[in-house]
């Protein structure tokens, strides 16, 4: 798989790199994101020596061997050969390695940290004396690197042996949507579309994509047998990913079964389930959603949804069919799980569409002083308007552009701006000052000049 985008994030690791006696960096962020391709990308662009350590189910010895023999092949100076004579411990590993990099700098790489501390829990505290020595680490780089997301977040917390001590905490997060594009290549934006808001934005989940294959093909393949890969995967995201707090599946399956109120999610699950809804957010698992124009930390009107396109998949549309998959009739409710999926696949896209407006509002194209994107309803859940733009000119903020959404190919752009109009009064007195947003997969109709027309083609483009 090419790698593409995470230019930010590359910038953000060079300016670690090069900035004078600088602490560890690290490195976090769901299973399946990227994490790793990130940091060898990172380490060939700076051409530094790189010795990159992933940490297994072994044992502190096993573990130093394999260090050891790797660290071989990138330490020539000096009578020591840690392949013919391997580290005794971790402090013997990072003495060695501070003096290796002593004329030319070293990036040491340890990834899957949470897995080296199972087989060395003494680590953190090791690494922490290894950091505060007062003659310092001269020009050796370590970047830490781990998926088990609650032991990296526990890590950055006060009294944690490591507090303080990363110059870098970079989160990785899956693509957003015209990032997705860029692993699409060859299908049209609105299958790109599609895709999107059936895989999500994770870079290997876009991978195992077909592009020379039908939506249906590929849904058998990777969604409709038993066994699948998009089946295996959402297990696997239940029982590890969301590793946040208490009963995560419980509280994630509450919430695509339609219980997204705080009471109906304590109720689902029979606890209070407010911590693992914070954590879950964390994640970006969830959403936790209010009207654009309220506080979000005073509001009562406030709702859950799964903010991961796979995820709500997974547990809406294709659970939905599981059964029948299993029993090995997936050929006979493909179809069914596809038309099934519009609702689904309709969310997602109101999601892409407001991504896509944040964008245009930070290259300026949306006025001036846009201070927030969002969704909007009524007290009662009516009207509501999927995209509401708020600026601030002064000390007031106003909205400033209102938008609507459809998962339909082609949308009459006249009605759907008459019908914002109307649900718009309840936001400001003077509608006419409004720009009107509408979007549709492939096509708006009837649309006057003042009308921001956008389809799949605008936000999914590379």
């Amino acid at each position: 798989m090419a790698f593409v985008n995470r230019v930010t994030e590359l910038a953000q690791l060079q300016e670690w790199w090069e900035t004078p006696d600088a602490r560890p960096a690290l490195v976090w962020g769901r299973r399946r994101v990227g994490k790793t391709a990130l940091i060898t990308e990172f380490a060939a662009r700076t051409g530094a020596r790189t010795l990159f350590h992933i940490g297994g189910t072994r044992t502190a010895a096993a573990e130093l061997g394999v260090l050891s023999a790797r660290a071989a092949a990138v330490t020539t100076s000096g009578r020591r050969n840690p392949g013919e004579q391997p580290y005794r411990d971790w402090d013997d590993a990072l003495e060695h390695l501070v003096t290796q990099a002593g004329d030319q700098p070293l990036l040491l790489v340890l990834d899957e940290f949470p897995e080296l501390m199972r087989s060395s829990p003494e680590l953190p505290g090791v690494l922490r004396a290894f950091l505060d020595r007062p003659e310092g680490v001269g020009r050796l780089r370590l970047l830490v690197c781990g998926s088990a997301v609650r032991t990296m977040w526990e890590m950055q917390e006060y009294r944690a042996p490591l507090y303080g001590r990363f110059d870098l905490a970079l989160q990785v997060h899956p693509f957003r949507p015209h990032e997705a594009a860029e692993l699409l290549p060859d299908l049209s934006p609105a299958d790109r579309a599609l895709v999107y808001g059936i895989v999500g934005g994770t870079p290997l989940y876009l991978s195992w994509w077909r592009q020379d294959l039908s939506v249906e093909r590929n849904l058998l393949r990777l969604a409709c047998k038993p066994g699948a890969r998009l089946l295996t995967e959402g297990e696997l995201v239940l029982a590890t990913e969301a590793e946040a707090g208490d009963y995560p599946a419980a509280v994630l399956e509450a919430i695509a079964s339609g219980k997204t109120r705080h009471h109906e999610i304590a109720d689902a699950i029979g606890a209070d389930p407010s911590r693992t809804l914070r954590q879950l957010a964390k994640l970006r698992l969830i959403e936790r959603l209010v009207p654009v124009t309220d506080a979000a930390q005073r509001t009562r009107r406030r709702i859950y949804r799964i903010a991961d396109p796979f995820l709500a998949f997974y547990l809406g549309p294709l659970m939905r069919y599981r059964a029948e998959i299993e029993q090995g009739a997936g050929e006979d409710v493909v179809q069914a799980l596809l038309e099934s999926s519009t609702g689904h696949l309709g969310a997602v896209y109101e999601e892409a569409f407001r991504d896509h407006l944040r964008r245009l509002a930070r290259a300026g194209r949306l006025g001036p002083r846009v201070v927030a994107i969002g969704s909007w309803w009524k007290d009662d859940g009516q009207d509501q308007i999927d995209a509401v733009v708020l600026a601030e000119p002064e000390r007031t903020r106003i909205p400033v552009l209102v938008g609507e959404a459809k998962w339909a190919k082609s949308v009459n752009a006249a009605r759907l701006k008459a019908q914002l109009a109307r649900k718009a009064a309840n936001l400001t007195k003077d509608v006419d000052s409004l720009t009107y947003a509408i979007c549709s997969r492939e096509e708006i109709t009837h649309a006057d000049a003042e009308t921001l027309a956008i389809t799949a083609s605008d936000i999914f483009a590379p």
